[in-house]
């Protein structure tokens, strides 16, 4: 993620209320026409094995299954053979809000089989929500979108510039009344990104309260943790003892092991997360399939000692080196975009520790001084051991995530959802193709709480995707982040189709998502 906790989200989604009961569904889009998809096979998200088989579409919802399925007057023929129909993957950590109103027809999502999105993430929210709700109502996309009540946004509200110091007990009382206004606005839950500003500053009990209010109204905690690095395990324990102190469901935001010194502890951290499921925790997680992520270059310097040459030293030691750090996005000077801090460096005439302590320093002025537009310095860092990857992806409770933008740099955005089927399953065989469409849809919806979508069945929501499995690949790098998968051959949310022929349409079903109110336990 690479928005502060002040940049904004989108959502929508209809939840279940705490009872269980689905809440009214929307009437169906104006878009939607009925049509009847022969001849695939579909994997229905469950995890059962696919089967050749017909489904039908009345409206915004799957009307009937089965192999005894005739074309009905009006109604449009999809000819699947050879291809997989499966339920519309859901992107549990998205930030398609930053550009969502740019980039209505959301073509990095559709284009990789992605119907709904959940924003919100990393602590950083839309505030209201309500108003960002209606907004989307009013300007819909052509994905459903979900979001979670932000910690830093929350937080920025309160303290404003004085965050950096632990909240009082009345800050934190008033950070609690606004976690239950968003959350009766239908925020999913409660997000926190601990590793940025301002919720860095936070004592770890701020954090338990905060969500146990989530927790109490129905709701989730989801987290980019307070370190993915030299001080992970501490951080893991954090989000586990919310989960366990508020018995409220909890998941690790894009899991990873950042650190050279933890490569290879994938299987460890696989006993510590099924260690903590068996005592009750109900614990998720979430991931993306690269060994590289896209930050700013503050987290770094997890004690904010940007001209600490100890420390500059220590990241590119063990977290990320010179060679493998590519500024994505640098304010001060723009000419360096796309360039590694080595090149940097020795275009500098300096060594690589000091090129990112002085890259940093002209940034953090530029921010101090007033001038937003030149203070940017994205990063995209390799970090990760591909083996450690592949286990986290094949761990069972793990779903799937971009943790990426509509227009962002890094590939993930355009690329997740097509490179787990293509690499990671058909070439790889990290795991089959049922399961991890699986991941992809129904554990999803569960890891977040969205009720009627992630399965094809009868009655569900038509979110759909159809796609060549011995085809579908992602092509987006870091030097081309915006190219477009192939194999993804038609998209349906909500009855209506959205993309085809490799080309979004002039489709805009998609729908706010929400949590029904439930009252806060007082």
């Amino acid at each position: 993620m690479i928005r502060s906790a002040r940049t904004v989200s989108l959502a929508v989604l209809v939840l279940a209320a705490a009872c269980g009961k689905p809440s009214a569904g929307p009437t169906p889009d104006a878009t939607a026409k009925d049509v009847l998809i022969v001849g695939a096979r579909v994997i229905d998200g469950t995890g059962a094995p696919g089967r050749v088989t017909s489904v039908r579409v009345i409206g915004d919802r799957i009307a009937d299954i089965g192999n005894d399925l005739h074309q009905r007057q009006g109604e449009t023929v999809v000819i699947g053979t050879g291809l997989v129909l499966a339920p519309g993957f859901i992107d549990t950590h998205s930030h398609a809000d930053g550009a969502l109103f740019e980039h209505r027809d959301a073509l990095a999502a559709v284009s990789q089989g992605i119907t709904t999105v959940v924003v919100g993430q990393d602590g950083g929210s839309e505030y209201p929500l309500a108003d960002f709700f209606a907004h989307v109502q009013r300007d819909p996309a052509t994905i459903n979108v979900a979001s979670y009540v932000g910690h830093g946004t929350v937080r920025d509200l309160v303290l404003g510039k004085d965050y950096k110091r632990v909240a009082t007990p009345a800050e934190v009382l008033k950070m609690q009344a606004l976690v239950e206004q968003e959350m009766r606005a239908g925020a999913l839950g409660f997000s926190s990104g601990l590793e940025y500003d301002p919720g860095i500053y936070s004592d770890p009990s701020e954090v338990l309260a905060l969500a146990k209010t989530a927790g109490s109204m129905g709701g989730r905690y989801i987290s980019h943790m307070r370190s993915e690095d030299f001080a992970f395990w501490k951080a893991l324990d954090e989000l586990i003892t919310i989960g366990r102190e508020n018995h409220m469901p909890v998941q690790v935001s894009h899991i990873k092991l950042a650190m050279k010194a933890s490569w290879g502890l994938g299987d460890s951290l696989i006993h510590v997360l099924d260690r903590a499921r068996a005592s009750g925790v109900q614990l998720t997680a979430d991931i993306y399939p690269y060994t590289y992520w896209h930050s700013g270059m503050s987290v770094l310097f997890p004690h904010r000692d940007f001209d600490n040459r100890k420390s500059a030293a220590f990241a590119l030691d063990q977290v990320v080196p010179a060679d493998g750090l590519i500024l994505a996005s640098y304010g001060p000077k723009p000419e360096y975009n796309g360039k590694t801090l080595h090149e940097v460096a020795q275009s500098m005439s300096i060594d690589d520790t000091t090129a990112l302590i002085e890259l940093l320093k002209a940034s953090e002025a530029a921010e101090a001084s007033g001038d937003t537009a030149h203070s940017d310095n994205s990063i995209i860092a390799t970090s990760m051991e591909e083996g450690d990857v592949a286990k986290l992806l094949a761990w069972p409770y793990a779903d799937f995530c971009t943790d990426g933008e509509l227009d962002g740099t890094h590939p993930r955005g355009y690329g997740t959802f097509t490179r787990i089927m293509g690499r990671y399953v058909r070439d790889q065989h990290v795991m089959p193709l049922e399961e991890a469409i699986r991941k992809a849809t129904s554990l999803a919806a569960a890891n977040v709480g969205i009720k009627d979508r992630g399965q094809i069945t009868v009655g569900s929501y038509a979110d759909l995707v159809l796609f060549d499995p011995q085809t579908i690949i992602d092509r987006a790098t870091p030097k081309e982040p915006h190219l477009v998968s192939t194999g993804i051959r038609r998209v349906w949310v909500n009855g209506a189709s959205v993309y085809e022929h490799e080309h979004t349409t002039d489709a805009r079903p998609g729908r706010v998502l929400k949590r029904v109110m439930v009252t806060a336990a007082k």
